[in-house]
């Protein structure tokens, strides 16, 4: 078989439908199978799935294992050639796939490629990701952009070809099963974010490229799941990326960003607690941030615990 699309599922049944659905009206020409990880939805994703596309493999989970274990069950069972990632909120362009399997075939050095995402409306999405320093962690990172365009991708960068990059978004990715067998699977410590990223740099550790390809075009809806439960997610994102740290660059390191992060997040906290007192609490935006880092501030405080609420409630 050419290749394995993997979709990993959370209370997203309407979106799930319509990215299988998507896979079926643009897909022609190759072999394919389709194989949806469920990580204990209770809005009927599973039965509605199962009536409308009994062709899939389904694997049900009876709660969050998290995207990196999901995406590790799915592996297991595969025995095709590569495998493909994709979230529930995407959906994709005729002959994406098919195009997909044509630059992994023609470019056997290249583990992981990434599509051009795009919003509803066709304009851009970041595609592309830097490897995470210190630098890209401490400083705003639209700063690092416009200041040093080729080193950190924007959106607003025209790139026709494809080229090599640190790492993509994983909202699409094709992976080459040989690569995935040489490397080994998803890192399982990374609960939500930062697995794809941590992959990329595992992969090219081990001599494989990473690749961007504009002309693979893919429809995003961007953060579905996350925005439902906004502040457990910005947690999460605040955890896996002191795993990553610690993983690659050690202790020392480590250190430095976590001091880094919260001194910035206890001025982020200061300045809009300020600013919500001066205009009396109008703006709901600048409430939300307070509340948002006063949770991450609560959560360094009691010695970030991994239980803080996440697991139960974070998934994509």
């Amino acid at each position: 078989m050419d290749l394995s699309v993997i979709i990993i599922n959370w209370n997203t049944r309407d979106l799930l439908i319509n990215c299988v659905k998507s896979i079926y009206k643009t897909t022609k020409g190759i072999s394919y199978e389709i194989i949806v990880v469920d990580n204990g939805s209770s809005d009927g994703s599973v039965k509605a799935l199962k009536e409308q596309f009994p062709e899939v493999m389904v694997i049900e989970n009876n709660s969050n294992l998290g995207f990196a274990k999901a995406c590790n069950q799915a592996i297991r069972k595969i025995n095709s050639r590569y495998a493909v990632f994709l979230n529930t909120d995407a959906f994709f362009f005729e002959n994406t796939l098919r195009k997909a399997l044509e630059f992994m075939d023609e470019n056997l050095d290249v583990a992981i490629c990434g599509a051009q995402l795009l919003n509803e409306d066709g304009s851009k999405q970041n595609s592309i990701s830097s490897k995470p320093s210190l630098l890209t962690e401490l400083i705003n990172k639209s700063i690092l952009k416009k200041l040093y365009p080729r080193l950190y991708f924007s959106k607003e960068i025209n790139i026709e070809n494809p080229i090599e990059v640190d790492s993509v978004i994983g909202a699409f990715m094709i992976v080459r099963k040989e690569a995935i067998d040489d490397v080994g699977l998803l890192d399982e410590n990374f609960f939500f974010f930062f697995e794809e990223t941590d992959w990329c740099l595992m992969m090219q550790k081990k001599g494989w490229k990473v690749f961007h390809h504009p002309q693979l075009r893919v429809y995003h809806l961007q953060g579905q799941t996350a925005k439902k439960v906004h502040i457990p997610a910005r947690i999460e994102y605040w955890r896996s990326r002191y795993i990553f740290f610690k993983k690659h660059y050690g202790e020392r390191h480590y250190i430095c960003l976590k001091v880094g992060l919260v001194v910035k997040l206890l001025l982020n906290l200061i300045l809009n607690l300020a600013l919500s007192v001066i205009t009396l609490f109008r703006y709901e935006r600048v409430n939300h941030k307070v509340i948002l880092y006063y949770k991450i501030l609560q959560w360094h405080l009691l010695g970030l615990p991994d239980d803080y609420g996440l697991k139960n409630k974070v998934c994509l």
